[in-house]
């Protein structure tokens, strides 16, 4: 049977990360490759009490039904408070759409804004998984100039702001990078922004993982009329559920209401109603995000030491306030992805940077994830990793 796939299918491609995750399920591997969050920081005892709770109320049958495309109202309307309080801005629970996780308010947003040569405007490198759900539309992206700190905002001109469907960023704890966009840059972007009429696109999964605590003003707090916010649950209760939202204006989100009528009608009821019984009892995140904080930061702490050890003065890396990476970029005659097979017979594995780029690729760079690796394997990892990359840079060394 010959199968007439659509465009659209020819052109799509696995991910990476997930491929080489496939790795990662031998006992003996020392992963710091998944983006995944720490399963020692999964609320088990709440997430139990939560479903019994659920099940044994009178809400049960709605838990178990069809329920609303904008999703569960009680877990909308507390994100709203939720969003309010925090970041001191008043938000609507009209302007909350639960998606079923952030992924898929990549994937909606794509639908709503993307034509075939629309100009995307993403950073120096960017999110994976984001390339991989705009790529669906065809895109013509604008890779922004980025540094240690994050996107520059004065490297896009009025032209290209003008001209731009959207641009997407993650300014708090970056997935590959770790960076975290500096107040000042933030107002700048905001200011272009609002003078070209540019759309932001402000992922925000790690932004409540900042070791000390002292959370940024986010791009919707700056220019809420510009920007779509998307949030996550994956990181601060558990990825299985499978929970995310996007905040925008009451038009935005009835698009995107109708776009996802068409995708699943609605993210699953059961799951809604089990978040909303653990966000809503006992103040629960006041207690629940510093333990997680104390947990990366402690990990994150172990790795910067291990690389400091163990690393040759060639490599450099960053050092994150928060989130769950760590970016390496090598000496640029060592191939990261080159270096992985390597690493993966020596039972390490991690993602070479150069799929995170939409255009021109670096393959001298790398991404650590740590969060998921108890201190003595980080240790043993990064020596291992440091011992394969000195090797590498002493043959290149007499080919000279």
């Amino acid at each position: 049977m010959h199968w007439k796939y659509s465009r659209r299918v020819q052109i799509s491609k696995s991910s990476t990360i997930r491929e080489i995750l496939k790795v990662t399920e031998q006992a003996d591997m020392i992963s710091f490759a998944g983006g995944l969050p720490a399963p020692d920081a999964f609320p088990l005892a709440e997430i139990q009490t939560a479903i019994n709770t659920v099940l044994e109320s009178n809400d049960i049958y709605g838990a178990l039904q069809y329920g609303p495309t904008e999703g569960y109202a009680p877990l909308r309307q507390w994100i709203a408070n939720y969003l309010s309080n925090r970041d001191q801005i008043s938000i609507s629970a009209d302007e909350i759409l639960i998606v079923t996780g952030s992924q898929q308010a990549l994937d909606l947003i794509g639908k709503a804004l993307i034509d075939v040569n629309d100009k995307v405007l993403v950073e120096t490198p960017t999110y994976l998984g984001a390339l991989q759900s705009f790529n669906q539309y065809c895109p013509e992206y604008v890779a922004i100039a980025s540094d240690n700190e994050g996107l520059i905002p004065e490297s896009i001109n009025d032209e290209v702001a003008s001209s731009a469907k959207f641009l997407y960023c993650i300014p708090n704890f970056q997935n590959p990078t770790g960076r975290r966009l500096p107040v000042q840059r933030r107002q700048t972007l905001a200011a272009k922004a609002k003078q070209n009429g540019l759309v932001l696109i402000e992922d925000d999964p790690y932004g409540d993982l900042d070791y000390q605590g002292q959370r940024l003003p986010g791009l919707y707090t700056l220019v809420p009329e510009n920007t779509v916010y998307l949030g996550s649950f994956s990181k601060i209760l558990t990825p299985g559920l499978r929970l995310g939202y996007v905040l925008a204006n009451k038009q935005f989100i009835g698009k995107l209401v109708q776009l996802k009528q068409a995708s699943d009608l609605h993210t699953p009821s059961l799951t809604q109603y089990i978040a909303y019984q653990i966000l809503s009892k006992n103040n629960f995140l006041s207690y629940h995000i510093p333990k997680i904080r104390q947990l990366y930061s402690t990990r994150c702490q172990y790795m910067l030491q291990s690389l400091a050890q163990f690393m040759p003065k060639e490599v450099s890396w960053n050092q994150p306030e928060g989130g769950m990476f760590i970016w390496v970029e090598l000496p640029e005659n060592i191939n990261a992805t080159e270096l992985l097979s390597e690493a993966i017979n020596h039972k390490v594995v991690f993602v070479p940077g150069e799929t995170f780029f939409a255009y021109t690729e670096k393959n001298n760079c790398l991404r650590l994830a740590f969060v998921t690796v108890p201190e003595e394997k980080i240790n043993k990892g990064i020596k291992i990793l440091a011992d394969i990359i000195k090797h590498r840079m002493h043959l290149q060394q007499e080919k000279l």
